[in-house]
């Protein structure tokens, strides 16, 4: 389509008529990705603040079916990139955002990390470099003022203000360790995402929300205990990509929820929904 067909069909937003207004919505929407730049465009040069509204909507809903499409591309790969599914939840709050972006920042990370490391260290001691580069040198630490922000759950957020929750100083914490070859995964605890060094010889588990804890099993089966909880597997063992980009977007749900953002909850709800296995989507 021609950019003046497309002018023509903005400028009929505004149609007093709901059915052609409706109508020319539908043509935009048809358009899919490709309209994005144009309806931004028009979004600055338009001065009526009504056409302008419906300019807004159309561009959120074209980003967000764009975001669907790339979370489902994500969920049948077959390697499940945990960098690109967190990238791909961030671009709900910053459609913009470019993955290459986020990697250069995990690589000056991994740098950093890597001048004080030592592969010979014994496993404790080298998770103690990687505490004293994150959170001490480079300051990461837990976003504890603002715990419900909805920044929390977004990577982009965490890496530029050094504060999160759980699960994304995990996962920082965790491709940072792997690209130094340690056997570091996430563990799906209740109520708390963690980390657990795992190899034939040795496992313990690390807490990123207290500036990089070392705990044994028996901590997590008190900890279990006091939640009067049947001990799972699940809450000892790995956890897969998927289980936390999953646990990520559950996250972003509360958030939305306790400041009182319902619609994006639930269309957050509706992301859940594309990368579930046969509707369960847990809590």
């Amino acid at each position: 389509m021609q950019e003046s067909e497309l002018k023509a069909l903005v400028s009929l937003l505004d149609d007093e008529d709901k059915q052609i207004s409706s109508h020319v919505e539908e043509k935009i929407l048809s358009l899919g990705k490709q309209a994005i730049p144009f309806l931004e465009q028009e979004w600055e040069s338009n001065l009526n603040p009504h056409v302008q509204g419906r300019i807004e909507e159309l561009i959120h809903t074209l980003q967000y079916e764009l975001l669907k499409e790339r979370l489902k591309e994500w969920y049948l790969s077959p390697d499940q990139d945990l960098l690109t599914g967190m990238w791909i939840l961030a671009t709900y709050q910053y459609p913009d955002l470019e993955l290459e972006k986020l990697r250069q920042e995990l690589e000056q990370i991994y740098y950093d990390t890597w001048l004080e490391f030592r592969p010979d260290l014994y496993p404790y001691d080298q998770v103690k470099v990687i505490n004293s580069v994150l959170f001490n040198k480079l300051k990461f630490g837990a976003n504890t003022k603002n715990f419900h922000s909805p920044g929390n759950s977004m990577i982009n957020i965490v890496l530029e203000s050094r504060k999160g929750n759980p699960i994304t100083l995990c996962v920082i914490y965790m491709l940072v360790a792997q690209k130094l070859k340690l056997p570091v995964s996430g563990v799906n605890l209740p109520n708390l995402f963690i980390l657990t060094y795992k190899d034939d010889k040795h496992q313990f588990y690390i807490n990123a929300f207290n500036r990089g804890l070392i705990f044994s099993k028996q901590d997590i089966e008190n900890y279990i205990n006091e939640l009067h909880l049947v001990p799972q597997t699940s809450f000892y063992e790995p956890c897969n990509s998927l289980e936390i980009v999953r646990r990520a977007l559950r996250n972003l749900v509360m958030s939305f929820e306790k400041i009182g953002e319902h619609a994006k909850a639930e269309e957050v709800k509706l992301l859940l929904i594309e990368i579930s296995d046969g509707g369960d989507l847990g809590v």
